[in-house]
């Protein structure tokens, strides 16, 4: 297959772009329908008389179906769909991407999803159920998985799908962070517990704390117990984020926000700043997983895509060499130009 691909690129180059293309719309109507056609316009940023074009020769193929409510994606449809992922994924050369951002990071696995999750949704959906995948087959009898919150992990809870599993513990990497409970580490560790049918613990105590509460409730016997339990984790899945974003997030007060900023934070990842060179110069007062911890946790899942993310993955050090990342092709491509210029 790769050869004959290689050939058609060559000749033809029009044909895979068009491919990709509607491998893109049919995929964006699978994830969100049933979906109109203005609204997969404004999702896939193309032009309504391309979208009605493309919709109608997926219609005459038999791949999707209109109706009242929307387009809905057949059987035929979900079956041409999954055969289509490894052909994109030869078309753009996912595989050497892989290979050198393992090289580039010194890690075990890069798995990379072809597109851009910055400009399509349904590309972080691909990552959540790659990610999902992956750490199914990591789980064993009497496994502590921990997690953090953000909407990457959440793509990955959503995706996972319900298995059988004996005496697992599912517990949160850290306390919860902001307003959105949909999110936060709690809530996806009651999810994912339930669609694996494992044992859950949760962490009741906020995000942001003062460092004198924090001396007074990290020696609660719920709270040690947790904290033991967490150094004990065999998988760990968190997301990485931007320094700038995640201290607003965060509710940082706007002077902590620009002293971090000016020591060079560009990465967070579970409560803990990185600088370009993967040194942490700050970590919030919170409770939580331990980074000497993290540095011996048998597996552990990184989650982040977006080229902006880029800077972040590849500051985000934890000096582990069997960790595993999920991203996408831009930020894999941006991470490859941002280590040729050094």
């Amino acid at each position: 297959m790769k050869k004959i691909l290689a050939i058609q690129q060559k000749i033809i180059p029009e044909m895979l772009e068009l491919l990709e293309k509607r491998y893109s719309i049919l995929k964006n109507i699978y994830y969100n329908q049933p979906v109109g056609r203005r609204t997969l316009s404004q999702d896939l940023n193309l032009g309504e008389r391309i979208i009605r074009t493309e919709v109608n020769f997926l219609k005459h193929q038999g791949l999707i179906e209109i109706n009242p409510i929307g387009m809905i994606v057949t059987e035929d449809g979900e079956y041409v769909l999954e055969q289509l992922k490894e052909m994109i994924y030869h078309i753009s050369g996912l595989s050497v991407l892989e290979d050198k951002i393992k090289h580039i990071l010194k890690i075990k696995k890069v798995i990379v999803l072809p597109g851009d999750s910055e400009k399509d949704k349904t590309v972080q959906k691909e990552m959540g159920r790659a990610c999902a995948n992956y750490i199914k087959n990591l789980i064993n009898d009497n496994s502590i998985i921990s997690l953090t919150g953000g909407t990457s992990v959440a793509k990955v809870i959503d995706n996972f799908p319900k298995i059988n599993t004996n005496n697992v513990l599912v517990v949160p990497a850290r306390g919860g962070i902001g307003r959105d409970v949909e999110i936060q580490a709690n809530t996806l560790t009651a999810n994912l517990a339930k669609k694996i049918g494992a044992t859950y613990r949760l962490l009741h105590v906020p995000d942001k704390i003062s460092s004198e509460t924090l001396e007074s409730i990290i020696n609660e016997p719920e709270i040690k117990d947790i904290l033991d339990l967490l150094s004990k984790s065999d998988i760990l899945l968190f997301g990485i984020g931007r320094a700038d974003e995640m201290s607003k997030r965060r509710g940082m007060p706007q002077e902590l926000i620009d002293d971090l900023l000016q020591k060079g934070a560009v990465a967070e990842a579970f409560g803990y700043y990185f600088n370009k060179k993967g040194e942490i110069i700050f970590r919030t007062p919170s409770i939580g997983i331990n980074f000497n911890d993290v540095k011996k946790i048998k597996n552990i899942i990184a989650i982040a895509g977006g080229k902006n993310k880029a800077e972040a993955i590849i500051a985000t050090h934890i000096d582990n060499s069997e960790m595993v990342l999920v991203t996408d092709e831009a930020a894999a491509n941006e991470i490859i130009t941002l280590m040729n210029k050094k």
